[in-house]
């Protein structure tokens, strides 16, 4: 079965799913894994989100914890679990450890006692981060024999999600486009008592602490077209009154703290900014689908294998040099100052976005593909 043909409506047979996830960059793992479980179920899945620290469902997906939402079972995966919790479970018929997460020790052993009595394991997918490196086309779909342990001989299969045919495709509900057609962006600022005003651009900021933000900030205070800065609560808010100390802005560039928001609110806030900066994988995703100029923080790492990434990411995006550079200095990447781009520059940036996300909508939704390759190792 070729896995790429599957439509975003895809439902397959109904099966159980076990995803594991542990909590590494704060909000990313759990927002790209609860989106994913929610996808599923509303295509007729059942799945069991097994999450180390699940305490950031409560405001990013109330009700998620209490199993309010159809389908998604919500267990925390404590070390060690519960007795007799793994074994009192129903078998699950897909497992994925999501971003490479190893699953729950109990899980294993239980699997283990399984097919000893001769059950059928479980297809077991690597669901890893996504990436427009070249090499994610070649090991994407690429089997991974276990080679020891109690589940030796089985295989697990790499998955990457990306922004290519031949790669898993991203996140996508088959309702996002209707959602976000109906959105009214003033109604719903003013439903959460924020500003609304015709003569304000706005600017949603979701960041890590890039070191050009104070820069970023004041420079853009000195725009002759006015904006407000939506400023999200913890790292980002905290980032901002480190950069900026007492000293504000500018008229241009007006900072409003935004309360925490659920999911839903966060793609919310996108559709209904003139400029998103992002962080991690989940909101750059989202961001794509707002189809609005975006500015992508990566997340760092140690050893700047993360500049690659982000290079092969903007040479998919056919991103303008403007854009490039901008992207440069925002996650450190270049000498000098880095100072607010422009309101014409970054007009530039809104073509190219909605170019992109047309290439996107092209392309199976991850989940679709998830569905199609599940059914075609069974």
């Amino acid at each position: 079965m070729d896995t790429h043909s599957i439509g975003a409506n895809t439902r397959g047979p109904a099966l159980r799913w076990d995803v594991f996830c542990r909590v590494v960059d704060n909000l990313g793992d759990i927002g790209v894994c609860w989106r994913l479980c929610t996808d599923l179920a509303s295509r007729g899945q059942q799945v069991r989100l097994w999450i180390d620290c699940p305490d950031d469902l409560d405001w990013m997906a109330p009700g998620a914890r209490p199993g309010l939402h159809p389908g998604v079972q919500v267990l925390h995966w404590t070390e060690p679990m519960a007795p007799g919790l793994a074994d009192a479970l129903s078998p699950a018929d897909v497992w994925v450890e999501a971003f490479g997460c190893d699953p729950a020790r109990e899980c294993i052993d239980a699997l283990a006692g399984r097919l000893a009595a001769g059950e059928t394991p479980p297809v077991w997918l690597n669901l890893e981060y996504m990436s427009a490196e070249p090499w994610v086309e070649r090991c994407h779909r690429l089997p991974s024999p276990v080679m020891s342990g109690p589940l030796k001989g089985l295989t697990k299969w790499f998955f990457y999600p990306g922004f290519t045919p031949a790669t898993g495709g991203l996140l996508r509900e088959a309702t996002l486009p209707a959602q976000q057609l109906a959105h009214e962006p003033a109604r719903w600022l003013r439903n959460l008592g924020l500003p609304v005003d015709d003569g304000r651009r706005r600017v949603s900021l979701f960041c890590y602490e890039p070191e050009a933000l104070g820069n970023v900030m004041r420079s853009a205070g000195l725009d002759a077209s006015p904006a407000d800065w939506l400023i999200t609560p913890g790292r980002a808010s905290a980032a901002v009154d480190q950069a900026l100390g007492e000293e504000p802005p500018g008229e241009g560039c007006r900072p409003v703290r935004l309360p925490r928001l659920t999911q839903q609110d966060y793609d919310r806030l996108l559709w209904s900014c003139d400029l998103n900066f992002v962080r991690g994988e989940d909101s750059l995703v989202r961001a794509l689908w707002a189809g609005k100029p975006f500015v992508w923080q990566i997340y760092p790492q140690h050893d700047n294998a993360h500049h690659a990434k982000l290079d092969a990411f903007l040479d998919w995006l056919q991103a303008p040099p403007c854009w490039r550079a901008f992207h440069h200095g925002w996650n450190g990447m270049s000498p000098g100052e880095t100072v607010w781009p422009g309101w014409d520059a970054i007009g530039e940036w809104a073509s190219c976005a909605l170019q992109a996300r047309d290439r996107l909508l092209a392309q199976a939704d991850l989940c679709s593909q998830l569905l199609g390759f599940v059914m075609e190792k069974r």
